[in-house]
């Protein structure tokens, strides 16, 4: 079978002429003479980059997949070759809904109409990994329950994608061995990162707890609405989910009619994109119109929580710190906010770095500021540091392209929208919020259970770190102290000498 498959995926990349790759590469002659004699017909009649995306889709679901993420890693790859993989769709034909019986019986041990009522077998929902149908709860008395919308993984699924995963591994080896930017491009650490994302997305309990913690964070709000998570009817193999009512975000016409603001709707789900960011740290990575509709009430709906993105206080303060710099034009501020963050070579000179950024950044100003796409302010701040040999946090990867996502769809609902005057208030309350008096006082709170537990410790300790010298070190200070102090006020030196005594007294116990 794997024999099989690697042979479907080289006459794919020789029909396609992806051996063109190969052109001019010394160390891979051999490999790029024998694609020269297979036999099948080649198509070369568009350029490599569409060609590529073309032998991705052909080779199905896990590829396109593949390409899909790929295709966010702007960092590494050339515009050109990004910008066609990001054409990929992932539409991929459901499988029979008696299957789906199967997967879920086998994973209940139960009856599908001892869990469900009105099971549809025809799928609303088709995808690369799972498929959604619609059901009702069985409730105890036999009768209706809640509406749910049950997601089962395709059968199957996962020894396949263990069988790509392994090829495409073996294909990232060899372009790292045989391509000029093998080494710079990573394709082995890009294969990995797609790999965790994967088994993610095949693992239905994890989308379960990504869902409840979103939902948690959004609790009563009036901007957005997370799906509940019925985990009595959840599996790995099986997520069943609370039943959403609204209109996708994608018929734009029929929200229209429906009376909804698209204006106030495009405001909002760009400030709910900043308060996942800077407020939780933790955000729906893959908001595509797909996976978004709009409620009866206007509030947006999220779904599909397969891939989510997370940051620690350091990447939300860079951010920060990024933007408000950006759009004050304080090039010198974002050149040193990479190098404080770690990102870039130590030494790197902060004024060369400021000369590239300013490069590239000061054209977006003769743009208004409506026109400034903070997502490809973010893609060509990565392109500029490539230069400087900056690691891309894969966090802030999944960011960029959630954000190009948001900005997407925030101006196809509102081809007026202001990012800057949505988002500026927000970064500049939560700076503030950081850097001065009730960031402080919200550490030392957050802080204080930690410090009760060292406090009482710390003599101790010190007098462990520093071995006899402690006391010898102590005295001496004391003694000077005293000796200060006695010219000064004898109070004075009488306090001096009791604290000295006490703490004396707590380091020789």
């Amino acid at each position: 079978m794997r024999i099989a498959r690697a042979y479907k995926i080289f006459a794919t990349f020789y029909r396609f002429g992806l051996d063109d790759f190969f052109i001019g590469r010394s160390r891979l002659r051999l490999l790029h003479a024998l694609f020269r004699l297979c036999p099948i017909r080649r198509d070369l009649s568009q350029p490599l980059p569409a060609r590529l995306r073309l032998a991705l889709e052909s080779l199905g679901p896990i590829f396109v997949k593949f390409g899909q993420v790929l295709s966010t890693r702007r960092d590494l790859l050339p515009a050109d070759y990004a910008d066609e993989l990001a054409r990929l769709q992932d539409k991929v034909p459901p499988f029979d809904g008696q299957l789906a019986r199967q997967v879920i019986e086998q994973s209940f041990g139960r009856a599908v109409d001892e869990l469900y009522i009105d099971f549809d077998d025809v799928p609303v929902a088709s995808a690369s990994v799972a498929q959604v149908h619609k059901a009702w709860l069985r409730q105890a008395d036999g009768t209706r329950g809640r509406e749910v919308a049950v997601k089962v993984l395709r059968p199957g699924i996962l020894s396949v994608i263990e069988q790509d995963l392994s090829l495409l591994q073996s294909l990232a080896r060899l372009a790292e061995i045989g391509l000029a930017d093998g080494k710079r491009l990573k394709p082995g650490e890009v294969v990995s990162e797609f790999d965790k994302y994967l088994h993610d997305e095949l693992d239905m309990m994890h989308e379960g707890a990504n869902a409840s913690q979103l939902r948690r964070n959004f609790q009563g709000s009036d901007m957005l609405l997370v799906p509940e998570v019925f985990y009595d009817y959840t599996r790995r193999e099986v997520l069943t989910l609370e039943w959403m009512h609204g209109t996708p975000i994608a018929q734009i016409d029929q929200l229209r009619a429906d009376g909804v603001d698209l204006k106030k709707l495009s405001r909002v789900g760009v400030e709910i994109f900043f308060t996942q960011v800077f407020r939780h740290g933790f955000f729906h990575a893959d908001m595509h119109p797909g996976n978004i509709f709009v409620a009866p009430d206007g509030r947006y709906i999220a779904l599909d929580f397969g891939i989510v993105g997370s940051l620690t206080e350091i990447d939300k303060h860079y951010l920060a710190v990024n933007f408000l710099a950006f759009f004050n034009r304080d090039y010198h501020r974002v050149a040193t906010a990479h190098i404080e963050s770690g990102w870039v070579p130590a030494d790197t000179r902060a004024e060369e770095l400021e000369a590239a950024v300013r490069t590239v950044c000061e054209p977006f100003f003769e743009k208004p500021l409506s026109q400034i796409s903070f997502g490809l302010v973010l893609l060509r701040l990565f392109e500029t540091s490539r230069r400087f040999n900056v690691e891309i946090q894969p966090q802030l990867v999944l960011l960029q392209k959630t954000l190009l996502n948001i900005e997407g769809l925030g101006r196809q609902l509102d081809p007026d929208l202001d990012l800057w005057v949505t988002a500026k208030p927000f970064l500049t309350k939560w700076m503030n919020e950081q850097i001065g008096w009730r960031g402080l006082w919200r550490t030392l709170k957050n802080e204080a259970p930690q410090w009760a537990t060292i406090l009482p410790t710390l003599p101790r300790k010190i007098n462990d770190a520093l071995g006899g010298r402690a006391q010898e070190l102590l005295v001496q200070s004391y003694i000077q102290l005293m000796r200060e102090q006695k010219r000064q006020n004898a109070w004075l030196a009488l306090i001096a000498i009791l604290l000295g005594g006490l703490l004396i007294k707590s380091l020789v116990r």
